[in-house]
C-alpha cells in the first residue's frame, strides 16, 4: 500500500514545479487587450485577408486561471503544512483509504473552523481564485467597478471559477481531504466553506474593486510616494494581494495603471 508521506511528497513536489512554470505564461495571454464592445478592424487596402487576425490564438481563460490556480493552491497548502499542525499530524497512513474517507456531503453548517478561518481567510482566498479568472479573460474595462454590462458578466464567470476551484480545494486530488484529512471527522465537515467561499469571495472581489476605485485611486492621484502608493494597493486589496503572487507579479500590480506617475 502506498503510503500518505510518499503521496504527499509527490504533490509537493508537483505543486513547487507549478509554481515556478504556470507564471511562465506569456504575458500576451495574461494582458489579452480584446474587447467585446469593439468591432473587428477591416483588412487594410491591398492586404490579403489571410494575414488578418493572424496571431497567435490565445489560451482559453478558464485554463490560463487553473494553470495560476494551481500556485495559489501550492501557497495555500503550503502555508496549512507549515502553520497547522493537526494538518501535519494527519499525514501517517494510508493516503487513498483515508482521502476516500474524509469525503462526504455535509449535514451540518459549521465545520469546526474558526470565525477568521470561515469568513475572512475563506473569501480572501475565494476572491483571489476570481481574480485569477478575470485577469485571464484580459475583458477590457471588467475589472473597473461600476455598472457596466461587462464588468458583471466577468463577475458572474468569476464566481463560477471560484466555485469551482472552492470544490476542488474542499475535495479535489490536492485539498483539504487529501492533504489534511478534514472531513474524515464528522466535526470537520459542514457547509459554511462551500457557501462561503463564492458567495462571499464574489462580495469581497466587488468591495476591493470598489474600493480601489473610489478610494485607492483617489488617493494615488494626491500622493506621489511609490513606497505609500504600493501600501495602500497591499493593504485594502488583500485577495488581488494573493492573485498577483499567484501570476508572480508583485503585490501591487495593476493591469491598467503603473505603481509610479
Amino acid at each position: 500500500m502506498v503510503g500518505r508521506k510518499y503521496i504527499i511528497r509527490v504533490l509537493v513536489l508537483i505543486a513547487a514545479v507549478l509554481a515556478f512554470t504556470a507564471p511562465a505564461v506569456s504575458a500576451q495571454t495574461l494582458n489579452l487587450k480584446v474587447s467585446f464592445d469593439e468591432p473587428q478592424r477591416p483588412a487594410p487596402v491591398g492586404q490579403k485577408p489571410a494575414a488578418v487576425g493572424a496571431q497567435k490564438t490565445p489560451a482559453p481563460a478558464w485554463l490560463t486561471a487553473t494553470k495560476h490556480s494551481l500556485v495559489l493552491l501550492a501557497i495555500e497548502h503550503g502555508t496549512r503544512l507549515a502553520l497547522d499542525s493537526k494538518t501535519r499530524n494527519e499525514l501517517s497512513g494510508p493516503f487513498f483509504r483515508d482521502y476516500i474517507d474524509s469525503v462526504h456531503i455535509p449535514r451540518d453548517w459549521d465545520d469546526g473552523d474558526s470565525v477568521a478561518v470561515n469568513y475572512v481567510g475563506h473569501p480572501i482566498h475565494g476572491a483571489a481564485a476570481g481574480y485569477l479568472y478575470r485577469d485571464a479573460a484580459g475583458v477590457r474595462g471588467s475589472g473597473r467597478f461600476g455598472l457596466s454590462t461587462s464588468y458583471w458578466a466577468t463577475m458572474g464567470k468569476s464566481t463560477a471559477f471560484i466555485g469551482a476551484y472552492s470544490l476542488q480545494f474542499e475535495f479535489g486530488p490536492v485539498s483539504e481531504a487529501s492533504i489534511g484529512n478534514v472531513g474524515r471527522h464528522p466535526a470537520t465537515r459542514g457547509w459554511v466553506d462551500h457557501v462561503v467561499t463564492p458567495v462571499m469571495g464574489f462580495a469581497l472581489m466587488a468591495a476591493e474593486d470598489a474600493l480601489d476605485r473610489y478610494f485607492v485611486m483617489c488617493f494615488e492621484g494626491h500622493v506621489d510616494n511609490r513606497a505609500a502608493r504600493a501600501t495602500i494597493r497591499t493593504l485594502f486589496n488583500p485577495a488581488r494581494l494573493m492573485a498577483n503572487l499567484a501570476q508572480g507579479r508583485s503585490p501591487w500590480y495593476r493591469p491598467d495603471r503603473p505603481l509610479g506617475r
